[in-house]
Protein backbone atom coordinates (compact mmCIF):
# COMPACT_ATOMS: atom_id res chain seq x y z
CA UNK A 1 0.00 0.00 0.00
CA UNK A 2 1.52 3.53 -0.94
CA UNK A 3 2.27 5.77 1.83
CA UNK A 4 -0.58 8.90 1.96
CA UNK A 5 1.37 11.91 1.31
CA UNK A 6 -0.27 15.42 1.73
CA UNK A 7 1.15 18.64 0.87
CA UNK A 8 0.65 21.96 1.81
CA UNK A 9 2.68 25.58 0.32
CA UNK A 10 2.87 28.52 2.54
CA UNK A 11 4.91 31.93 2.85
CA UNK A 12 7.44 33.07 5.50
CA UNK A 13 8.51 36.72 6.18
CA UNK A 14 11.28 37.86 8.05
CA UNK A 15 12.07 41.70 8.16
CA UNK A 16 14.88 42.21 9.47
CA UNK A 17 17.63 45.30 10.32
CA UNK A 18 20.31 44.36 7.41
CA UNK A 19 17.95 41.94 5.07
CA UNK A 20 14.48 41.36 4.23
CA UNK A 21 13.57 37.48 3.18
CA UNK A 22 10.68 35.79 1.78
CA UNK A 23 10.49 32.07 1.19
CA UNK A 24 7.70 29.85 -0.01
CA UNK A 25 8.01 26.55 1.52
CA UNK A 26 6.31 23.53 0.52
CA UNK A 27 5.50 20.82 3.48
CA UNK A 28 5.00 17.02 2.64
CA UNK A 29 3.21 15.45 5.31
CA UNK A 30 3.96 11.60 5.11
CA UNK A 31 2.16 9.33 7.11
CA UNK A 32 3.88 8.07 10.31
CA UNK A 33 6.49 10.46 9.83
CA UNK A 34 7.38 12.09 12.80
CA UNK A 35 7.88 15.61 11.11
CA UNK A 36 7.20 16.85 7.50
CA UNK A 37 9.93 17.31 4.80
CA UNK A 38 10.24 20.81 3.48
CA UNK A 39 11.38 22.38 0.97
CA UNK A 40 12.02 25.41 -0.51
CA UNK A 41 10.49 26.53 -3.93
CA UNK A 42 11.28 30.38 -3.79
CA UNK A 43 13.09 32.61 -2.31
CA UNK A 44 13.46 36.86 -2.03
CA UNK A 45 16.11 38.81 -0.42
CA UNK A 46 16.93 42.54 -0.41
CA UNK A 47 18.64 44.97 2.09
CA UNK A 48 16.03 46.00 4.07
CA UNK A 49 14.99 49.58 4.23
CA UNK A 50 12.57 51.69 6.46
CA UNK A 51 13.62 48.96 9.65
CA UNK A 52 15.83 49.93 12.48
CA UNK A 53 16.93 47.09 15.30
CA UNK A 54 13.18 45.45 14.03
CA UNK A 55 10.64 48.55 14.20
CA UNK A 56 9.53 50.24 11.21
CA UNK A 57 10.56 53.66 10.10
CA UNK A 58 9.79 54.44 6.91
CA UNK A 59 6.72 52.21 5.41
CA UNK A 60 7.21 53.43 2.29
CA UNK A 61 10.46 52.34 1.61
CA UNK A 62 9.95 49.17 3.81
CA UNK A 63 7.06 48.38 1.60
CA UNK A 64 8.66 48.79 -1.97
CA UNK A 65 11.15 46.17 -0.65
CA UNK A 66 8.96 43.78 1.26
CA UNK A 67 7.10 43.77 -2.31
CA UNK A 68 10.11 43.02 -4.05
CA UNK A 69 10.86 39.93 -2.06
CA UNK A 70 7.17 38.76 -1.86
CA UNK A 71 7.36 39.14 -5.93
CA UNK A 72 10.85 37.31 -6.05
CA UNK A 73 9.59 34.15 -4.00
CA UNK A 74 6.18 33.86 -5.69
CA UNK A 75 8.16 33.89 -8.76
CA UNK A 76 10.98 31.71 -8.24
CA UNK A 77 8.42 29.08 -6.98
CA UNK A 78 5.45 29.29 -9.42
CA UNK A 79 2.71 30.17 -7.31
CA UNK A 80 0.97 33.10 -5.17
CA UNK A 81 0.59 32.05 -1.55
CA UNK A 82 -0.89 35.19 -0.44
CA UNK A 83 -0.44 34.91 3.03
CA UNK A 84 2.74 34.71 5.20
CA UNK A 85 3.86 33.82 9.03
CA UNK A 86 5.84 36.89 9.99
CA UNK A 87 8.97 36.90 12.46
CA UNK A 88 8.41 39.65 15.24
CA UNK A 89 11.59 40.83 17.17
CA UNK A 90 10.03 44.54 17.65
CA UNK A 91 7.81 45.84 20.31
CA UNK A 92 10.58 45.69 23.27
CA UNK A 93 9.64 41.37 23.46
CA UNK A 94 9.90 39.75 26.61
CA UNK A 95 8.74 36.80 28.94
CA UNK A 96 6.15 36.97 31.68
CA UNK A 97 6.17 33.79 33.85
CA UNK A 98 3.05 32.52 35.93
CA UNK A 99 0.67 29.82 37.23
CA UNK A 100 -2.71 29.42 36.42
CA UNK A 101 -5.08 27.13 38.40
CA UNK A 102 -8.25 25.42 37.93
CA UNK A 103 -11.22 23.53 39.95
CA UNK A 104 -11.61 20.19 37.63
CA UNK A 105 -15.74 20.35 37.87
CA UNK A 106 -16.06 16.76 36.31
CA UNK A 107 -13.95 15.14 38.53
CA UNK A 108 -11.36 13.90 35.17
CA UNK A 109 -9.44 16.66 33.21
CA UNK A 110 -10.92 17.84 29.80
CA UNK A 111 -10.08 19.82 27.35
CA UNK A 112 -12.00 22.45 28.81
CA UNK A 113 -9.94 22.53 31.68
CA UNK A 114 -6.77 22.94 30.21
CA UNK A 115 -8.83 25.99 27.78
CA UNK A 116 -9.61 27.93 30.89
CA UNK A 117 -5.79 27.62 32.07
CA UNK A 118 -4.68 28.91 29.07
CA UNK A 119 -7.57 31.67 28.83
CA UNK A 120 -6.09 32.74 32.26
CA UNK A 121 -2.38 32.72 31.66
CA UNK A 122 -3.96 35.08 28.48
CA UNK A 123 -5.36 37.50 30.56
CA UNK A 124 -2.27 37.66 32.72
CA UNK A 125 -0.04 38.50 30.02
CA UNK A 126 -1.83 40.85 28.29
CA UNK A 127 -2.37 43.24 31.31
CA UNK A 128 -0.82 46.77 30.82
CA UNK A 129 -1.80 46.87 26.77
CA UNK A 130 0.82 44.62 25.88
CA UNK A 131 -0.26 41.78 23.05
CA UNK A 132 0.33 38.03 23.77
CA UNK A 133 2.82 36.40 21.07
CA UNK A 134 3.44 33.19 22.26
CA UNK A 135 2.18 31.21 25.42
CA UNK A 136 3.18 27.58 25.98
CA UNK A 137 3.04 25.37 29.10
CA UNK A 138 5.84 23.88 31.33
CA UNK A 139 4.04 21.86 33.49
CA UNK A 140 0.87 20.85 35.64
CA UNK A 141 0.31 19.51 38.99
CA UNK A 142 -2.83 18.14 39.64
CA UNK A 143 -4.03 18.25 42.99
CA UNK A 144 -0.76 19.66 44.27
CA UNK A 145 1.51 16.77 42.47
CA UNK A 146 3.81 18.30 40.08
CA UNK A 147 6.01 16.89 37.28
CA UNK A 148 2.88 16.24 35.23
CA UNK A 149 3.07 16.43 31.12
CA UNK A 150 -0.41 15.70 30.16
CA UNK A 151 -3.17 15.60 32.75
CA UNK A 152 -5.69 14.94 30.11
CA UNK A 153 -8.28 12.25 31.45
CA UNK A 154 -6.33 12.02 35.10
CA UNK A 155 -8.81 11.88 38.10
CA UNK A 156 -8.36 15.41 39.97
CA UNK A 157 -10.20 18.26 41.72
CA UNK A 158 -7.58 20.68 41.31
CA UNK A 159 -5.32 21.75 38.44
CA UNK A 160 -2.45 23.92 37.91
CA UNK A 161 -0.42 25.12 35.26
CA UNK A 162 2.97 26.65 35.13
CA UNK A 163 2.65 29.17 31.79
CA UNK A 164 5.44 31.29 29.96
CA UNK A 165 4.23 33.95 27.50
CA UNK A 166 5.94 36.31 24.94
CA UNK A 167 4.41 39.71 24.75
CA UNK A 168 4.83 43.20 22.86
CA UNK A 169 4.10 46.34 22.58
CA UNK A 170 1.13 46.38 20.32
CA UNK A 171 1.75 49.66 17.98
CA UNK A 172 5.13 48.49 16.74
CA UNK A 173 3.33 44.91 15.81
CA UNK A 174 0.16 47.26 13.98
CA UNK A 175 2.60 49.29 12.01
CA UNK A 176 4.46 45.95 10.22
CA UNK A 177 0.76 44.62 9.97
CA UNK A 178 -0.23 47.37 8.07
CA UNK A 179 2.90 46.79 6.33
CA UNK A 180 2.01 43.28 5.11
CA UNK A 181 -1.45 44.50 4.38
CA UNK A 182 -0.24 47.73 1.64
CA UNK A 183 1.86 44.76 -0.01
CA UNK A 184 -1.16 42.67 -0.45
CA UNK A 185 -0.89 40.13 1.66
CA UNK A 186 -1.86 38.60 4.64
CA UNK A 187 -0.60 37.72 8.02
CA UNK A 188 -0.87 33.91 8.80
CA UNK A 189 0.70 34.48 11.80
CA UNK A 190 3.09 36.03 14.29
CA UNK A 191 6.43 34.24 15.94
CA UNK A 192 8.62 35.64 18.18
CA UNK A 193 12.18 35.85 16.02
CA UNK A 194 14.26 34.71 19.15
CA UNK A 195 11.87 31.43 19.63
CA UNK A 196 12.15 30.44 15.58
CA UNK A 197 15.87 30.79 15.54
CA UNK A 198 16.67 29.09 18.63
CA UNK A 199 14.57 26.15 17.46
CA UNK A 200 16.82 25.95 14.05
CA UNK A 201 20.11 26.97 16.05
CA UNK A 202 19.55 23.88 18.96
CA UNK A 203 19.04 20.47 18.93
CA UNK A 204 15.82 19.00 20.82
CA UNK A 205 18.47 16.78 23.48
CA UNK A 206 20.20 20.44 24.02
CA UNK A 207 16.38 22.03 25.10
CA UNK A 208 15.70 19.14 26.87
CA UNK A 209 19.25 19.29 29.03
CA UNK A 210 18.56 23.15 29.26
CA UNK A 211 20.46 26.01 26.17
CA UNK A 212 20.85 29.49 25.49
CA UNK A 213 20.50 30.54 22.62
CA UNK A 214 21.78 34.42 21.34
CA UNK A 215 20.80 35.28 17.90
CA UNK A 216 23.46 37.88 16.72
CA UNK A 217 21.65 39.99 14.29
CA UNK A 218 22.70 43.45 12.92
CA UNK A 219 20.22 45.69 14.58
CA UNK A 220 18.98 43.25 17.60
CA UNK A 221 20.78 40.95 19.64
CA UNK A 222 18.16 38.15 21.64
CA UNK A 223 18.54 35.66 24.00
CA UNK A 224 16.05 32.22 23.91
CA UNK A 225 16.13 30.12 26.81
CA UNK A 226 15.24 26.28 26.87
CA UNK A 227 14.84 23.74 30.15
CA UNK A 228 13.31 20.56 30.18
CA UNK A 229 12.79 20.73 26.75
CA UNK A 230 10.30 23.69 26.95
CA UNK A 231 10.87 27.48 25.59
CA UNK A 232 10.95 28.80 29.48
CA UNK A 233 12.39 32.62 28.92
CA UNK A 234 13.71 35.60 26.24
CA UNK A 235 14.68 39.12 25.56
CA UNK A 236 15.65 41.33 22.52
CA UNK A 237 18.68 44.14 22.89
CA UNK A 238 18.77 46.63 20.54
CA UNK A 239 21.74 46.68 19.61
CA UNK A 240 23.67 44.12 16.96
CA UNK A 241 26.60 44.00 14.92
CA UNK A 242 25.58 46.95 13.00
CA UNK A 243 27.14 48.99 15.71
CA UNK A 244 30.06 46.94 14.79
CA UNK A 245 30.05 48.72 11.08
CA UNK A 246 29.95 52.04 12.62
CA UNK A 247 32.57 51.72 15.08
CA UNK A 248 34.56 50.82 11.91
CA UNK A 249 33.50 53.57 9.39
CA UNK A 250 33.84 55.73 12.54
CA UNK A 251 38.02 54.86 13.45
CA UNK A 252 38.96 54.20 10.00
CA UNK A 253 36.94 57.42 8.36
CA UNK A 254 35.61 55.27 5.54
CA UNK A 255 32.51 54.85 4.39
CA UNK A 256 29.89 52.43 5.78
CA UNK A 257 29.50 50.11 2.31
CA UNK A 258 33.18 49.70 3.18
CA UNK A 259 33.86 49.36 6.62
CA UNK A 260 30.99 46.49 5.93
CA UNK A 261 33.65 45.06 3.98
CA UNK A 262 35.79 45.08 6.33
CA UNK A 263 33.85 43.45 8.89
CA UNK A 264 32.84 40.71 7.08
CA UNK A 265 36.16 40.03 5.16
CA UNK A 266 38.84 40.66 7.89
CA UNK A 267 36.85 40.79 11.33
CA UNK A 268 38.42 39.16 14.49
CA UNK A 269 38.18 39.20 17.91
CA UNK A 270 41.38 37.15 18.17
CA UNK A 271 44.79 37.86 19.01
CA UNK A 272 47.40 36.52 16.49
CA UNK A 273 50.60 37.92 16.58
CA UNK A 274 50.52 37.43 12.71
CA UNK A 275 47.62 39.92 12.82
CA UNK A 276 49.99 42.75 13.45
CA UNK A 277 51.60 42.46 9.68
CA UNK A 278 48.24 41.28 7.71
CA UNK A 279 47.15 44.65 6.65
CA UNK A 280 44.43 45.54 4.23
CA UNK A 281 44.02 48.90 2.18
CA UNK A 282 40.79 51.23 2.35
CA UNK A 283 39.20 54.28 1.12
CA UNK A 284 38.68 57.52 3.27
CA UNK A 285 35.30 59.16 3.41
CA UNK A 286 34.66 62.18 1.18
CA UNK A 287 38.05 61.71 -0.78
CA UNK A 288 37.45 62.04 -4.43
CA UNK A 289 40.76 60.57 -5.60
CA UNK A 290 41.68 56.71 -5.83
CA UNK A 291 43.92 57.12 -2.87
CA UNK A 292 43.87 54.22 -0.59
CA UNK A 293 44.87 53.98 3.27
CA UNK A 294 46.09 50.62 5.40
CA UNK A 295 45.71 49.19 8.55
CA UNK A 296 46.50 46.26 10.66
CA UNK A 297 43.92 43.32 11.12
CA UNK A 298 45.00 44.01 14.36
CA UNK A 299 43.69 47.22 15.15
CA UNK A 300 40.83 46.22 13.35
CA UNK A 301 40.50 44.00 16.39
CA UNK A 302 41.09 46.33 19.28
CA UNK A 303 37.64 48.54 17.25
CA UNK A 304 35.64 45.53 16.98
CA UNK A 305 36.27 43.85 20.68
CA UNK A 306 35.18 46.68 22.71
CA UNK A 307 31.39 46.77 20.96
CA UNK A 308 31.58 42.45 21.48
CA UNK A 309 31.94 42.65 25.06
CA UNK A 310 29.24 45.70 25.49
CA UNK A 311 26.76 43.47 24.27
CA UNK A 312 27.78 40.46 25.60
CA UNK A 313 27.67 42.67 28.96
CA UNK A 314 23.98 43.47 28.32
CA UNK A 315 23.38 40.14 27.15
CA UNK A 316 25.06 39.36 30.57
CA UNK A 317 22.76 41.16 32.97
CA UNK A 318 19.48 40.77 30.83
CA UNK A 319 20.23 36.67 31.81
CA UNK A 320 20.85 37.89 35.53
CA UNK A 321 17.12 39.47 35.89
CA UNK A 322 15.93 36.56 33.77
CA UNK A 323 15.00 33.98 36.67
CA UNK A 324 14.62 31.27 33.83
CA UNK A 325 18.38 31.21 33.12
CA UNK A 326 18.91 29.41 36.34
CA UNK A 327 17.40 26.18 34.68
CA UNK A 328 18.92 26.92 31.03
CA UNK A 329 21.72 24.83 31.86
CA UNK A 330 25.62 25.73 31.00
CA UNK A 331 25.16 25.31 27.28
CA UNK A 332 25.27 28.12 24.64
CA UNK A 333 24.73 28.18 21.23
CA UNK A 334 25.27 31.33 18.93
CA UNK A 335 23.81 32.22 15.43
CA UNK A 336 22.76 35.01 13.17
CA UNK A 337 24.89 36.45 10.49
CA UNK A 338 27.17 37.85 13.41
CA UNK A 339 27.64 34.65 15.09
CA UNK A 340 30.39 34.16 12.12
CA UNK A 341 33.02 37.02 13.17
CA UNK A 342 36.37 34.88 13.82
CA UNK A 343 36.77 34.30 17.62
CA UNK A 344 33.46 34.96 18.83
CA UNK A 345 32.90 31.78 20.28
CA UNK A 346 36.16 31.99 22.26
CA UNK A 347 35.21 35.20 23.56
CA UNK A 348 31.62 34.42 24.39
CA UNK A 349 32.90 31.27 26.25
CA UNK A 350 35.49 33.13 28.39
CA UNK A 351 32.82 35.90 29.23
CA UNK A 352 30.28 33.41 30.32
CA UNK A 353 32.64 30.22 31.69
CA UNK A 354 30.60 28.33 29.51
CA UNK A 355 30.78 25.88 26.40
CA UNK A 356 29.91 27.35 23.12
CA UNK A 357 29.34 26.59 19.66
CA UNK A 358 27.67 28.10 16.87
CA UNK A 359 24.56 26.71 15.38
CA UNK A 360 23.94 26.19 12.36
CA UNK A 361 20.37 25.18 10.92
CA UNK A 362 20.19 21.98 8.49
CA UNK A 363 19.64 23.57 4.87
CA UNK A 364 16.32 23.61 3.22
CA UNK A 365 16.23 21.57 0.38
CA UNK A 366 16.18 23.99 -2.25
CA UNK A 367 18.24 26.83 -0.99
CA UNK A 368 21.66 27.96 -2.17
CA UNK A 369 24.62 26.82 -0.79
CA UNK A 370 26.09 30.59 -0.41
CA UNK A 371 22.94 31.47 1.31
CA UNK A 372 22.45 28.84 4.12
CA UNK A 373 24.24 29.06 7.29
CA UNK A 374 23.24 30.87 10.78
CA UNK A 375 22.44 34.01 8.89
CA UNK A 376 18.99 33.06 7.62
CA UNK A 377 18.26 30.69 11.19
CA UNK A 378 14.84 32.83 12.02
CA UNK A 379 13.90 31.44 8.49
CA UNK A 380 14.26 27.96 9.09
CA UNK A 381 12.86 28.37 12.27
CA UNK A 382 9.47 29.92 10.92
CA UNK A 383 9.53 26.98 8.68
CA UNK A 384 9.59 24.45 11.23
CA UNK A 385 7.16 26.42 13.40
CA UNK A 386 4.54 26.89 10.12
CA UNK A 387 4.44 23.51 8.76
CA UNK A 388 4.91 21.34 12.34
CA UNK A 389 1.02 22.44 13.96
CA UNK A 390 1.98 19.79 16.75
CA UNK A 391 1.42 21.66 19.94
CA UNK A 392 4.42 21.40 21.17
CA UNK A 393 4.53 25.30 21.72
CA UNK A 394 1.23 26.21 22.01
CA UNK A 395 -0.10 29.71 21.41
CA UNK A 396 -3.43 30.19 23.66
CA UNK A 397 -6.45 28.55 21.68
CA UNK A 398 -9.22 30.18 21.69
CA UNK A 399 -7.64 33.65 22.50
CA UNK A 400 -10.22 36.61 22.10
CA UNK A 401 -8.72 39.14 19.25
CA UNK A 402 -6.71 41.64 21.19
CA UNK A 403 -7.75 44.63 18.58
CA UNK A 404 -9.46 44.77 15.44
CA UNK A 405 -8.57 45.64 11.86
CA UNK A 406 -4.88 44.14 11.60
CA UNK A 407 -3.95 42.51 14.63
CA UNK A 408 -7.27 40.94 14.18
CA UNK A 409 -6.53 38.80 10.96
CA UNK A 410 -4.17 36.75 13.31
CA UNK A 411 -6.68 35.29 15.66
CA UNK A 412 -7.37 31.94 13.53
CA UNK A 413 -3.85 31.27 13.55
CA UNK A 414 -4.10 32.12 17.02
CA UNK A 415 -6.07 29.75 17.87
CA UNK A 416 -4.87 27.22 16.11
CA UNK A 417 -1.60 26.97 17.72
CA UNK A 418 2.17 26.10 17.15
Amino acid sequence: MADRRNYRTFGLLDIGTSKTVAAVVVAEYIAGAASPSLRLAGLGLQRSKGIKAGVLTDLDEAESVVRGVIGQAERAAGISVGGFTLSVAAGRLSSVHCTARTDVETGSVTQDDLARLMAAGESYAERNGRTLIHLNRLGYEVDGAGGVRDPLGLSARRLSAGLHAVTADEAPLRNLLVLIDRCYASCDGLVAAPYASALAATTAEERQFGVTCIDFGAGTTSIALFADGAFTGTDVIPVGSQHITYDIAKALQTPLAEAERIKTLYGTLLNAQSDEHESFSYPIAGEEDDASYETSRARLADIIRPRVQQIMGLVRERLVSNAASRYAGDKVVLTGGASQLLGLPELVAHEFGRTVRVGRPSDLPGLNASLAGPQLATLSGLAMIAARGDGEHSVARGRKTVTQGYLGRVGTWLKGGF
